[in-house]
């Protein structure tokens, strides 16, 4: 299946779990549809500087994120490290996140969440 940017999904969400301003999510496939895996989210995110996704834990999934532009303040279960482009991120069984946009792009992120086979 191929995707073209322009048919892909896009959603704002405000203060996204706590966050500060908006977040963009591009979701490359309808999760629900597309997907046989039992993925919860393919999507590209977008912060502007100052936006924020507040911190959040993830039980029984994993979500990975791949630092595609930008620079971002990570929270990582209480470790918080500054992170650029070509950057990867890891969190889940319990652990929880936050991530913040320190400008002075807009951070872009490959996020993938996919819950743990039963």
């Amino acid at each position: 299946m191929i995707r073209k940017a322009s048919e892909c999904k896009s959603e704002v969400r405000e203060n996204m779990r706590g966050g500060d301003k908006s977040v963009k999510i591009t979701h490359f496939f309808d999760e629900a549809n597309d997907l046989m895996s039992p993925t919860r989210l393919c999507a590209k995110l977008e912060l502007e500087p100052g936006a924020s996704i507040g911190f959040h834990e993830h039980g029984k999934e994993e979500e990975m994120f791949v630092v595609l532009a930008g620079k971002a303040l990570i929270n990582d279960n209480g470790t918080e490290v500054v992170v650029s482009a070509g950057d990867t991120i890891l969190t889940g069984n319990g652990a929880g996140h936050a991530v913040k946009s320190l400008g002075p792009e807009t951070l872009q992120l490959l996020a993938v969440i996919v819950p743990f086979a039963e």
